[in-house]
């Protein structure tokens, strides 16, 4: 994909004296008085605004924190508590500007954060003329918030429309490289594992990627479908009924590529969903109808991880079994551990993926980890995000 590196800006000295708009991914969780629980976003951005303020550029700021009313300032969406985590981060004032959609005042070398984006009416809708105010507040707009590349709006998608140079900025470079080394020009054999609760959710990924990868590993809800389109019994587990025949498809298509669904030979079942239920390891043609199926057995985990060590490209996107729970968290360790172990390029993403991936220590040990969860699973369906879309439209050579 053709797109301008903001990088390549700075390496030619094209950024000095210029005033810079960075949207970042700023929405970090915080508890009920405000305090920031987690400031991993915070810290994956500031590579991004060194960059900038080492080159000389004046720098703006801004991102989306929780779900505001449009055109109402709220203090509990408020980016103020950023801006003080930023400026202890980077050990210099960080001013946060609540009215800056008119005019921003920043001079070369500093950096101001620019007040929650969506509390501008038209934000979201992608507005034409907040998006041209936008552009007039800089001269270089930079996208690094992976996490948003699926949303047209406003400070993602107008600003880069009519702005004089948009590009991408580490983050979002190394988002749109990993994603193309898996998924465009994928060592093979390519395996991916798609997990969750329902079929229903991830149908469009199961189908696009029954086209393009050898191994196609289901977990969780998802393999509970499978297995009942596999004429297995699944007790009283979640399954979706209705779409047995398109997991039925899924596979067909699958088999006449000389590719596999491999479906579970045996399973853990408990009688109830709870931490303290009593795991059992059973053949997957055994469970009973009072039965849930919580996660993969043994010898199910162990042909996965067989496969996944040969693989050349691993995709992850969720766990295979209820991993919070220890006892039917092993089907996702050991998917995990292989995965880690192989010597695949390994690309994952997803809330719960992430989760687990930490719970395991095993951060440092997958290829890459994608900040982005509904732009992740929307690339994995085989759509070309907005953000990709108009940053490719908009590459020039400087």
């Amino acid at each position: 994909m053709n797109f301008l590196r903001f990088t390549e800006l700075c390496q030619k000295g094209l950024v000095k004296n210029k005033r810079v708009f960075i949207r970042a991914d700023l929405n970090v969780p915080q508890d009920e008085n405000g305090v920031i629980t987690d400031d991993t976003r915070i810290k994956a951005s500031l590579p991004c605004i060194q960059l900038a303020l080492d080159a000389g550029a004046a720098v703006m700021v801004t991102s989306h924190l929780g779900r505001p009313k449009e055109g109402q300032w709220s203090e509990a969406d408020s980016l103020a508590p950023v801006a003080q985590r930023i400026s202890q981060l980077l050990e210099r004032p960080v001013p946060l500007l609540k009215d800056w959609i008119n005019g921003v005042s920043v001079q070369e070398g500093q950096m101001v954060l620019l007040e929650n984006c969506r509390f501008n009416v038209g934000e979201k809708a992608n507005d034409a003329e907040l998006s041209k105010k936008m552009a007039h507040l800089c001269d270089i707009f930079v996208h690094d918030a992976f996490g948003t590349a699926h949303r047209a709006e406003c400070s993602t998608y107008g600003i880069a429309q009519f702005v004089n140079v948009a590009c991408a900025g580490p983050l979002l470079s190394a988002e749109i490289e990993a994603i193309s080394k898996a998924l465009s020009s994928p060592r093979r054999p390519l395996a991916a594992i798609v997990a969750g609760s329902k079929v229903s959710t991830k149908l469009t990924i199961l189908k696009s990627l029954a086209s393009k990868v050898d191994q196609l590993i289901v977990g969780g809800g998802i393999a509970n479908t499978f297995m009942l389109a596999s004429g297995l019994p699944i007790g009283k587990s979640l399954c979706e009924p209705d779409l047995v025949e398109d997991a039925k498809r899924v596979i067909h298509d699958m088999k006449a590529r000389g590719a596999e669904v491999p479906i579970p030979v045996d399973v853990v079942v408990a009688t109830s969903f709870s931490a303290d239920a009593v795991a059992t390891i059973k053949s997957s043609k055994d469970v009973k109808s009072d039965e849930l199926i919580l996660d993969i057995g043994p010898e199910s985990t162990q042909h996965l991880a067989t496969q996944l060590l040969k693989a050349g490209t691993i995709v992850w996107n969720g766990p295979v079994g209820v991993f919070e729970f220890d006892a039917f968290s092993k089907g996702t360790q050991g998917v995990a551990h292989a995965i880690a172990q192989s010597k695949a390029f390994s690309l994952a993403g997803g809330g719960d993926t992430l989760a687990a991936i930490a719970k395991y220590g095993l951060t440092d040990q997958i290829d890459y980890i994608s900040t982005g969860g509904g732009a992740f699973l929307e690339v994995l369906e085989g759509k070309t995000l907005p953000a990709f879309e108009i940053l490719s439209q908009r590459a020039v050579s400087l």
